[in-house]
């Protein structure tokens, strides 16, 4: 009877053992899923931003500013030494060809123009008289070796007579030698002379040649200051809008001093900059977007400076729409060169969860959950970045800055 009560206090031991061990380990789950939900770190819906992810094309961009200019600006300079007398166009003002813009105090410009004249013509008399001093030259020494000749003449007549002398008995071989003599003197003097005639030729023939030389200036310069005094009547060559006019008016101002500018506000083009760092990637005729607001305008790279001034380098970007409604002169806008495009890419807006790198870790929604993927990053520019693996399409990715997370492996989604 004993050993009986005792299996039967055992097996009541047992069960009240295993039911306090299932209670104990029911209470551990308990409070280990208490605890998991309680500590795992949770947002609300409204605090993230997310995308779809998606099959599309893409381009890779790199940043740069620009400024909107006109396509087509004037700028027109003073050609004269002068002074401003009167405005006669204001800026903003629209213009036609042909219409005056500024008058100039050509007085001074005028007094040279004159006194060009003087000098020109004091060349041209100084030539008539270097000619004539040449003929007179010539003739006079024309006649001194013509004199000398016959004076040669008479000479070698005197050294015949001399030796038909001598040979009849009634000269001397002094005489002879005398006469001789004498006759190469004369002959020398004549070459001694002739050679005096084409030194002085020459002479004054490259004289005249200077004089002419120096008159052909003094012409060409009378003929420039004359069509600059024909341009001193400021006025526009095409039609435009005066966007700039020198208004201060009795100010002196010298030659090549800017005066108007006349831009054509029917088309525009950008004047962009980037630092030198892209220089090996920007090229002429690569493609551009130009950002205003949340419209885009595309356009082509062309005259890139090959001066780098403080870092920076310069470039001139053509619309395919210059003459988009949109575009204002000196606007401020964000241009985007594109080094790269892919089609059929997956892709995602871009974000502040997006931070450049090559490989890093995202957040994909699922289920209520935001759990941690490690992607690679792809192509990217200002509206999309390609993810290249570990993604599929239709997946949702938080794109919004999620750098309070970076050591959670998992998120809860809160509505």
């Amino acid at each position: 009877m004993d050993k009986v009560i005792e299996t039967e206090v055992r097996l009541q031991r047992k069960k009240k053992l295993v039911w306090t061990l299932s209670l104990s380990l029911l209470l551990i789950i308990a409070v280990v899923i208490w605890l998991r939900a309680v500590l795992s770190p949770s947002l609300s819906q409204s605090e993230i931003i997310t995308a779809v992810v998606e099959r599309g094309d893409i381009e890779n961009t790199i940043n740069a500013s620009g400024e909107v200019q006109p396509e087509f600006e004037e700028v027109i300079t003073s050609p004269i030494n002068a002074s401003i007398r009167e405005v006669m166009m204001e800026a903003g003002s629209s213009i036609k060809a042909g219409q005056p813009i500024l008058l100039l105090d050509k007085t001074a410009s005028a007094n040279e123009y004159e006194k060009l004249q003087f000098q020109l013509e004091s060349k041209r008399n100084y030539i008539k008289k270097l000619r004539l001093e040449l003929e007179k030259s010539f003739y006079d020494i024309k006649s001194s070796n013509d004199v000398k000749q016959l004076r040669i003449n008479s000479m070698e007549a005197e050294v015949e007579n001399a030796k038909r002398l001598f040979r009849a008995g009634g000269g001397t071989r002094e005489d002879i030698e005398q006469a001789a003599l004498e006759l190469e003197v004369a002959r020398l003097e004549k070459q001694q002379l002739e050679n005096e005639i084409r030194s002085k030729q020459q002479t004054m023939q490259i004289e005249m040649k200077e004089a002419a030389i120096a008159a052909s200036i003094e012409e060409s310069n009378l003929r420039e200051l004359g069509r600059k005094l024909q341009l001193a009547n400021i006025a526009a060559s095409r039609e435009g809008v005066i966007t700039w006019v020198n208004r201060n008016i009795g100010e002196s101002i010298h030659e090549g001093d800017p005066l108007a500018r006349i831009a054509d506000l029917r088309s525009f083009k950008v004047q962009g900059s980037i630092a030198d760092q892209y220089l090996d990637q920007l090229r002429n005729g690569m493609p551009a977007i130009v950002k205003i607001n949340d419209a885009a305008i595309r356009g082509t790279v062309v005259n890139i400076q090959p001066a780098v001034q403080n870092g920076i380098i310069t470039f001139a970007i053509q619309l395919n729409e210059g003459d988009n409604k949109r575009l204002r002169p000196n606007m401020k806008v964000d241009v985007f060169l594109v080094t790269a495009a892919k089609k059929n890419a997956l892709r995602v807006t871009n974000g502040a969860a997006f931070k450049g790198a090559d490989q890093q870790d995202i957040f994909v929604v699922r289920n209520g959950k935001a759990e941690r993927r490690k992607v690679r990053i792809g192509l990217s520019n200002f509206d999309y970045v390609e993810l290249m693996d570990n993604v599929q399409p239709g997946e949702q990715v938080i794109i919004s800055d999620m750098s309070a997370f970076k050591h959670a492996r998992g998120l809860t989604i809160n509505n």
